[in-house]
C-alpha cells in the first residue's frame, strides 16, 4: 500500500483518471520531451557516479550479460508464441515493443527501490541501454522474411519494401535519448565524486519533483492508448498482462543461477517486463508499416505500462527480495 502513496505513483493515478474523464488537461509535447531528457541525463549520472565508486565487477559483467541474454529470449519468444494467433507483421511489431525496454518503468524502479533502502548497481543503466536495440533489429529481420515468404507464396504484393538493415541499425544505435543515457554515464564515470557533488542539485534533488511530473503525462497517454484495445482478441490483453510475468521470471531465473543481488535482479525483472513505447514504435512505424499501431502501442501504454507502474514493480522486488535474499 506504502508504494502506491508514493507522489510519483499518485500522479501517474491522477492522469489516468483525468485522461478518462476526457479532461483537457495536457502536457505541451516539448515540455513531455524535455522532461523524458532530463530524467534519462539524471539516471546515467547517477550511474557513472555509482560505477566510478564501484568500479568494473563479475557482478557488473554478469549481470550486462543477463540483460543481453534476454534482450534476445523475450523478442524470440515473443514471435513464436504470437504467430500463432495473428499475422506475421503484427507478431514482430509486438515482440520487438515487449523485447526492448522501457525507461521510465525502470526509473520508477530504481526510485522505488531508493525508496526501500535497497541497493542496485549504477550499470543497470547501461543494462537498459544494452536492451534497447535487438529487438529491433529481430522485428525488423523478421518482417523482412515475412515478405519474402508472402512474394514466395503469390501473395498480392505491399507498398512496403524490405527494410534496409543498415539504416536500422544506425537509427537504432544512435537514438538521441540512449546517446544521451551513455553520454550521462560517462561524465559520471569520469567525474567522479566531485562531479557528483557538483551536480546533487539537478540530478538528485530535481529528480522526485520531474518524475512526477512526467508521469502524470504518461498517465494520460496511458489513458489515451487503452481506447485502442477495444474490439480486439482477448488473448492480446492477457498477452499484455500475463507474459511480462513471464519474462519476469525468466529474468529471475538467470539472476537466481548467477546469484546476483536482490536490488539488480529486481531491476532486470523490471527490464524484462517492461515494452517500449517510445523508441521502437517510433522505428516499426516505418520498417514495419504493414503492423497495426494501436496494437502494438495500445498493449505496451494502455495496459503493460501502468500494470507495471502500479502492481508489477512492487511484486517484482518482493519476489527478487523471497528469492534471492
Amino acid at each position: 500500500m506504502q508504494s502506491f502513496l508514493d507522489p510519483a505513483i499518485l500522479f501517474f493515478v491522477f492522469g489516468i483518471l483525468a485522461g478518462a474523464l476526457k479532461s483537457n488537461l495536457e502536457i505541451p509535447a516539448p515540455i513531455s520531451r524535455f522532461l523524458s531528457l532530463y530524467l534519462l541525463m539524471a539516471l546515467g549520472l547517477k550511474g557513472g557516479f555509482a560505477l566510478a565508486q564501484s568500479g568494473l565487477t563479475r557482478e557488473v559483467a554478469l549481470s550486462l550479460g543477463v540483460a543481453l541474454a534476454l534482450a534476445v529470449l523475450v523478442p524470440a519468444l515473443g514471435y513464436v508464441l504470437l504467430k500463432r494467433r495473428i499475422g506475421g507483421f503484427d507478431a514482430a511489431a509486438i515482440a520487438a515493443t515487449y523485447g526492448s525496454v522501457s525507461a521510465v518503468s525502470f526509473i520508477t524502479a530504481t526510485q522505488y527501490l531508493n525508496n526501500h533502502d535497497i541497493a542496485y548497481g549504477g550499470h543497470m543503466a547501461a543494462a537498459m541501454a544494452l536492451m534497447e536495440s535487438p529487438a529491433i533489429i529481430m522485428a525488423v529481420l523478421l518482417a523482412n522474411w515475412v515478405r519474402k515468404q508472402q512474394r514466395q507464396a503469390g501473395a498480392p504484393a505491399t507498398q512496403a519494401t524490405d527494410a534496409p538493415l543498415g539504416k536500422i541499425l544506425h537509427e537504432s544505435l544512435t537514438d538521441g535519448a540512449q546517446l544521451l543515457l551513455l553520454g550521462a554515464m560517462a561524465v559520471g564515470l569520469l567525474s567522479g565524486d566531485a562531479g557528483q557533488a557538483a551536480l546533487k542539485p539537478f540530478s538528485t534533488d530535481l529528480f522526485k519533483g520531474m518524475l512526477s511530473f512526467f508521469l502524470l503525462d504518461m498517465g494520460l497517454a496511458a489513458a489515451r492508448n487503452m481506447g485502442g484495445l477495444r474490439n480486439q482478441s482477448p488473448w492480446l490483453i492477457v498477452y499484455a498482462l500475463v507474459f511480462p510475468l513471464v519474462h519476469a521470471g525468466l529474468a529471475l531465473g538467470m539472476a537466481a543461477a548467477l546469484s546476483l543481488s536482490v536490488g539488480d535482479t529486481a531491476l532486470l525483472m523490471v527490464l524484462a517486463a517492461s515494452a517500449s513505447y517510445i523508441a521502437v514504435p517510433a522505428v516499426i512505424r516505418h520498417a514495419i508499416p504493414e503492423a497495426n499501431p494501436s496494437l502494438y502501442l495500445g498493449m505496451s501504454l494502455g495496459l503493460t505500462f501502468p500494470f507495471n507502474i502500479l502492481l508489477g514493480i512492487p511484486l517484482y522486488t518482493w519476489v527478487a527480495q523471497q528469492v534471492m535474499a
